[in-house]
């Protein structure tokens, strides 16, 4: 995204001599020679090296390699987490409004933390502070795997571990967003947010897959697995060697370092609060996830393997979506394109509403996660090439509150609605206001529109 053509050229430094060997210059490779498997597909990164290295590649370098399992690793966890949970929830409830409290649960802290996550995002180790955060997370799933295994964990005892959770996501998912940009290049960032988005839609693939199976043994193995899989995030965040450096320093006004840095910002630009915005409102309105447990068993008969499937699919669409575009960005009409992406997230979900097919449920939340992507990948790449490197954790904090943490409120606002009007005609009218909604944004955001391409000159921005 955003790259104009393919940067030709460039010098591979390889950090590291061979074993025993003399310090030798910079091998150069030509056009016609192959690098070996291994460094085509784990690089180690040189300082000295130019933006123009390998830009094609799909893991850019050692560090990104090592992020891009570190979101696989966390991702799974959450995923595997969130089946088991909404499985467990609605055995001892029953009630859609229940799964809907689960998503405000994790959603409460986000609202009360959003001013102090981002700022220490700016101001720390962002590395430590993912490491502190997925600490926490094992904790608590771990705290969840004893409970149900001595028979001791309520309905309020789950809403409170998912509220700790939310916590630690509220303070890794800026930090995580704001440490990206400080391990590749800006023209190879929106093929990093591809690639990384790549990993976190495997991740959701094979995350709500592993635990549908897994809870067949009951829900004490899905969150053992899912609390080992944050310990290995943490070792593996250890092991990045170049963290992004406290954005304090930079900072040089003072407005710049206060915590409403982040707010202030994004209300001045309208492209980026357009984007912001738009997501939020789709994610608010079509956010029928936490209903999938009553799809899966009461509507599609499909237990929680089929629950399991069922979550994995929108990842599905989203994992070949990003695929696609980490090898062909988006150079043009950016704008159009996620107005376009949005549409089809709603008319997809209105089918999906309608569906009393199983395999056509699957179809139409493939197609729903790949629209999302889209959108997903046009707003970060905005987001982070717009943002200066001094307030990119106080504005990835907004971010994650208005989309990220905003998913936890569609659900809730989901559960309540299906408890109002009925599953189906809630996810429906979800559906719909989404298309109206971007409907809307066209006509109110028009900077957000006319976006041609993602990585502007200085005199576009002018003009």
């Amino acid at each position: 995204m955003g790259q104009n053509g393919r940067l030709a050229g460039g010098t591979l430094g390889l950090a590291g001599a061979s074993r025993g060997a003399e310090k030798q210059a910079p091998l150069r490779l030509d056009s016609n020679r192959r690098a070996p498997i291994l460094g085509r597909l784990i690089l180690r990164r040189n300082p000295a090296m130019t933006a123009a290295e390998n830009p094609e590649r799909f893991f850019i370098n050692r560090d990104f390699f090592l992020y891009w399992c570190i979101r696989i690793c966390s991702m799974m966890g959450f995923q595997m987490l969130a089946v088991a949970v909404g499985w467990q929830v609605y055995e001892l409830t029953h009630s859609a409004m229940a799964l809907g409290l689960v998503g405000l649960a994790g959603f409460v802290p986000a609202v009360f933390l959003v001013l102090v996550v981002g700022q220490v995002a700016d101001r720390f180790d962002r590395r430590r502070v993912v490491q502190a955060s997925h600490a926490l997370e094992a904790t608590v799933a771990i705290t969840l795997a004893v409970g149900s295994w001595q028979g001791w964990m309520t309905r309020d005892g789950i809403f409170a571990c998912v509220f700790f959770l939310g916590v630690g996501k509220a303070f890794s998912s800026p930090a995580l967003a704001a440490l990206l940009p400080s391990l590749v290049s800006p023209l190879q960032l929106s093929r990093a947010i591809s690639s990384s988005s790549a990993a976190m839609q495997t991740a959701i693939i094979l995350g709500p897959a592993v635990g549908g199976l897994l809870y067949v043994a009951g829900a004490v193995a899905v969150y053992a697995v899912a609390g080992a899989l944050f310990l290995l995030a943490i070792i593996l965040l250890g092991s990045i060697r170049r963290p992004a450096k406290a954005a304090v320093v930079v900072a040089t006004k003072a407005e710049d370092r206060s915590i409403f840095a982040g707010i202030r910002f994004i209300r001045q630009q309208p492209v980026v609060l357009g984007a912001i915005s738009l997501d939020l409102f789709a994610v608010l309105l079509g956010g029928a996830t936490a209903l999938l447990p009553i799809f899966a068993k009461d509507i599609l008969h499909a237990g929680p393997v089929g629950l399991g499937m069922l979550r994995s699919a929108p990842a599905v669409g989203a994992l070949l979506m990003s695929f696609w575009l980490a090898r062909h960005p988006i150079e043009r009409h950016a704008g159009k394109i996620m107005f376009g992406g949005v549409a089809m997230f709603g008319l997809a979900t209105i089918v999906f509403g309608l569906s009393q097919s199983f395999l056509l449920s699957l179809g139409m939340l493939a197609i729903l996660g790949a629209s999302d992507m889209i959108s997903v990948v046009v707003r970060s790449s905005l987001i982070q090439l717009e943002t200066p490197d001094a307030m990119r954790g106080r504005v990835s904090a907004v971010n994650f509150l208005f989309i990220g943490a905003s998913n936890q409120l569609g659900e809730f606002e989901s559960g309540v609605t299906a408890a109002w009007f009925g599953t189906e005609p809630a996810v429906v009218l979800g559906g719909i206001g989404t298309v109206i909604v971007t409907a809307l944004w066209m006509y109110w955001f028009p900077p957000l529109l006319k976006r041609d391409k993602l990585v502007e000159s200085r005199d576009s921005k002018a003009a």
